[in-house]
């Protein structure tokens, strides 16, 4: 074990299997302002090593995707909420499967294992491990879970999270959704491809049509249940930790704001307890989002052909297996109010 200098951000490794293999060590040491203070391998033990050392940042390294990695993560974000990057040559990037199931455990970054630490491959790693150092963890919602179930305690309550998106056609639809969604107990977060210039109007014709309040989202907002928040123009509208917004000119897409980006949001911060849906709309954007928030355990729904006004984003959800059912506009209300109260039952 090495023993730690005071000014160095200090790391804990942990892999998913033994491995002999110091490359990883000399990339985060090679320049002294990082510390590994001790290796160990994922299980009951390396929780307990955690809680020892007190890292300021865990790096998870993951060979395999048999689960191991994510029931690690959950059990540190429920015993000892600490940064965990995430490293693995299964990952290609945040949209990778194995990424996205590390983000919703709990997890802050995921990074791909590069096929050989050169320079600028060990730079990355360390600009990452310091600027995760200055982030304070919290508990996890699924760590929580884990915990209650180890214990036998009756889980905390979720918080169901509603994410609606659509294009061209989806004002209309949008307003009969909204219109629908009364007594409604979780926030719901709307992008609408749609020109800068037309937003106040469609914030007012949502407001006068919805059956909760609508507004326009802000940055760093809580979200209250029951409201209802849209995205402005020319910014991204994600859910962020601690059920807030976060809203961002980046990436560059086609559409900003993007339903992709949304949807990815709510798969790693809301996991199962969010719900997607996407309208009628032009183009494909949505789809892999939603594909992100299925496989994180959410439930996902689009419109179907009949009362889109355009099919191109239903059926591009629905062509990638993003969907658990495809509904009448007039359906997707109660589909929504459903799937919300069995989050929350």
């Amino acid at each position: 074990m090495t023993r730690c200098d005071a000014t160095a951000v200090r790391v804990l490794i942990v892999e998913d299997t033994p491995s002999r293999n110091g490359a990883l060590t000399r990339a985060l040491q090679v320049r002294g302002e990082v510390v590994v203070c001790a290796q160990t391998v994922t299980g009951a033990v390396s929780v307990r090593v955690v809680s020892r050392e007190a890292p300021d940042v865990i790096v998870l390294s993951l060979s395999t995707d048999d689960g191991t990695g994510q029931r690690f993560i959950e059990l540190v974000m429920a015993l000892r909420p600490t940064p965990i990057l995430v490293l693995s040559p299964r990952i290609e990037n945040r949209q990778s499967l194995l990424a996205i199931q590390a983000l919703v455990a709990g997890a802050l970054e995921t990074l791909p294992t590069p096929t050989q630490w050169n320079a600028d491959a060990e730079a990355q790693l360390r600009r990452t491990i310091r600027r995760l150092s200055t982030v304070q963890a919290i508990r996890h919602p699924r760590g929580h879970l884990a915990r209650s179930a180890r214990r036998g305690s009756t889980p905390s309550v979720r918080q169901a999270v509603v994410a609606l998106a659509a294009s061209t056609g989806g004002p209309r639809a949008l307003a009969e959704v909204l219109a629908g969604l009364e007594e409604l107990r979780a926030p719901i977060l709307v992008v609408q491809h749609l020109h800068p210039d037309f937003i106040d109007g469609f914030v007012g014709w949502m407001s006068r049509e919805s059956a909760l309040p609508v507004e326009m989202a802000t940055h760093d907002q809580i979200l209250q249940p029951g409201h209802v928040y849209l995205a402005p123009g020319h910014k991204h509208l994600r859910l962020a930790a601690g059920l807030r917004t976060e809203l961002s000119s980046g990436p560059v897409t086609l559409h900003r704001p993007s339903a992709d980006e949304l949807f990815r949001s709510v798969a790693v911060h809301a996991g199962s307890a969010g719900v997607g849906v996407i309208l009628t709309g032009m183009g494909d954007d949505g789809a892999r989002g939603l594909l992100a928030l299925q496989r994180a355990g959410g439930q996902t729904f689009g419109q179907d052909e009949a009362s889109s006004a355009v099919f191109g984003m239903p059926q591009a959800a629905q062509q990638l297996g993003a969907l658990s059912s495809l509904l009448p506009l007039n359906q997707l209300a109660p589909a929504i109010k459903r799937a919300s109260a069995l989050v929350q039952a």
